[in-house]
């Protein structure tokens, strides 16, 4: 997977005066995690219940960053959460790098902000697969482009409902009549 948290992407960003939460893995930042050796790290832990467990949630945050190994590297600030179960058991961990200043205060809320994008691609997904445009039963089928024209079908077909459901009130009185 190609990270989207490269200094030319977040050069524009601040260039436009927008804001960014972006993925940042080990994998593909090595010098930014090798600034994290060795530092003790500003760490925020809380406690959730669920409903069936008790999950506790620990953000661990550093500001002033390089993102990268070069002496024009942009400097962000980068937190991570990881979610463990009462046993230990990890069931989540993601990191970020963003250009918001972090702290015990602000760093739970970055986070569930840098998780949202994952949550409207898999709702955006769903959709697709489930609710009428079987996205995912075209790929593969013919040769050449053909999975790529369906595809891009069924997104226009999904594109052209959306708007009619938030601009039109006659397909949107017949949808509420279906």
């Amino acid at each position: 997977m190609t990270s989207i948290a490269t200094q030319p992407l977040c050069q524009q960003f601040l260039e436009q005066q927008l804001n960014f939460i972006v993925v940042c893995r080990p994998e593909s930042h090595t010098t930014l995690y090798e600034h994290l050796e060795g530092i003790e790290l500003p760490t925020l832990t809380t406690k959730k219940w669920t409903g069936q467990v008790e999950k506790t949630y620990t953000y661990r945050y550093l500001n002033g960053v390089p993102l990268k190994d070069s002496d024009e590297a942009l400097l962000v600030n980068w937190c991570e959460l990881t979610v463990t179960t009462a046993d230990g058991q990890v069931t989540y961990h993601n990191s970020f790098a963003t250009n918001y200043p972090l702290s015990d205060e602000n760093v739970a809320e970055v986070v569930r902000a840098g998780l949202t994008r994952w949550k409207v691609e898999n709702e955006n997904n769903n959709t697709l697969k489930t609710k009428g445009y079987h996205l995912e039963h075209n790929f593969g089928h013919g040769k050449q482009h053909l999975s790529s024209l369906l595809a891009t079908l069924n997104i226009l077909s999904l594109l052209f409902h959306t708007l009619l459901e938030l601009l039109d009130n006659k397909y949107q009185l017949l949808r509420a009549h279906l």
